[in-house]
This record gives structure tokens, C-alpha cells and sequence, in this order.
């Protein structure tokens, strides 16, 4: 299935969870979750019983989303998490924080991962001063992220910058935000890892 480029918003008020897929409008309280906390549709303000895979399939459907994932990669991410030791559950979280366009989103040079994708994809990112496009490019610990110089003024990325003061940095990558250049010291801990997903029954659902 190819990635979703439908509204947004209507994935977080039917999923009834914010995904950080609007990055302003979420941070001044004006998302459409905010305005209408329930799901999108004639009936959407109707109790739903959800079943046990309902319940699996749509933390699936949220880590998915938020990390702007098709159905094939977030498959092979599973099966590589599975692959490596310890917590499947964990490595697949690990794994999702490692791609380059998520590191980019972290680092707060881009309000939401799909402009963080766009920065990747159109070539104004560097890892370790050569050029990357690949959004899925897995960073490891002490790569040096960085804006391309031409595209360091660019109002988009200054305006993410200066959001970083409300949403934070993660404590995993160091940022000179001026500069526009971050290092990914380590992988995460899990619990570093603030989002509202349940990794335990994404592993349940894909071992049935």
C-alpha cells in the first residue's frame, strides 16, 4: 500500500490521537483534534466496541502515521526489529527514530517528519558533509547531521528552529540550532521515546 497523502487530520481524529502531523496549528491548539475530539463522519461521535485486533491494528496504524511509513516498509522494519536482540518492540521503535528524515524532525529542523521527508528527498540535508535523500537512511550514533549551507536561511527552517523552544530537543542528538547542524550521539532508550504507542500489541498483531 503507497504511503497516504489524504488529510491528516482526519487520521488523528479518527485514530482520536495527536500524531504531530500538523506542526504549528498543534502547537497554537487549533488542530482539528482539538476542535472535534472524535472521529471523522456522519457517525463518528457514536460508542464503537473495538475488537482485540482492532486494538492491535490501530496502534499499528498510529506508529505508522506519525513515522510516515508505508505498509511494506513498516514490514521490513518489523522483521528486522525481530532479527536483532532483545525487545522486538523496542528495536522497532529504535529502528523508526533511526530514519534520517525523523532524525531531521528531531533535531527541530522541520515541523513535521513529512517537511522533514521534503528536506531529504529535495537534497538540502548532509550526513557527515555528503548529500542524502534517502528519508529511510538509518543514522547511526555520531553521524553528523546537517542543512546544506544554500538552504540555511530558508524561512521554513528558521521557523522550525525557532519552535524548539516550546517542543524541546530529544536527548539523544546534540543540536547548534544557529548553525543548523545536529550530532546523533546514541540510540535511544525507550522511555526517551515520548509517543502514544503501544509497540507491545504491534508485536502481537504480527505474530499471529
Amino acid at each position: 500500500m503507497a504511503r497516504y497523502r489524504g488529510p491528516v487530520e482526519k487520521i488523528e481524529r479518527r485514530l482520536g490521537v495527536s500524531l504531530a502531523l500538523k506542526g504549528e496549528r498543534r502547537l497554537a491548539g487549533k488542530s482539528a483534534l482539538d476542535k472535534r475530539p472524535y472521529p471523522p463522519g456522519q457517525h463518528g461521535q457514536r460508542r464503537t466496541k473495538v475488537s482485540e485486533y482492532g486494538t492491535q491494528l490501530r496502534e499499528k496504524q498510529k506508529a505508522k502515521f506519525m513515522y510516515g511509513v508505508s505498509e511494506k516498509q513498516f514490514r521490513r522494519l518489523f522483521s528486522d526489529a525481530n532479527r536483532m536482540e532483545g525487545n522486538t518492540g523496542e528495536n522497532l521503535i529504535t529502528l523508526l527514530e533511526r530514519r534520517l528524515d525523523n532524525a531531521v524532525y528531531r533535531m527541530g529542523f522541520a515541523t513535521t517528519r513529512s517537511f522533514a521527508r521534503q528536506l531529504v528527498t529535495h537534497g538540502h540535508i548532509l550526513v557527515d558533509g555528503k548529500k542524502v535523500d534517502i528519508p529511510s537512511y538509518r543514522v547511526k550514533p555520531g553521524q553528523k547531521i546537517e542543512v546544506k549551507e544554500k538552504s540555511k536561511n530558508n524561512a521554513q527552517i528558521v521557523r522550525a528552529g525557532e519552535l524548539t523552544a516550546q517542543t524541546g530537543i530529544v536527548p539523544w542528538v546534540d543540536v547548534d540550532i544557529e548553525k543548523k547542524f545536529g550530532i546523533f550521539t546514541r540510540l535511544p532508550e525507550r522511555e526517551e521515546v515520548v509517543i502514544p504507542v503501544e509497540e507491545r500489541l504491534i508485536v502481537e498483531l504480527y505474530s499471529k
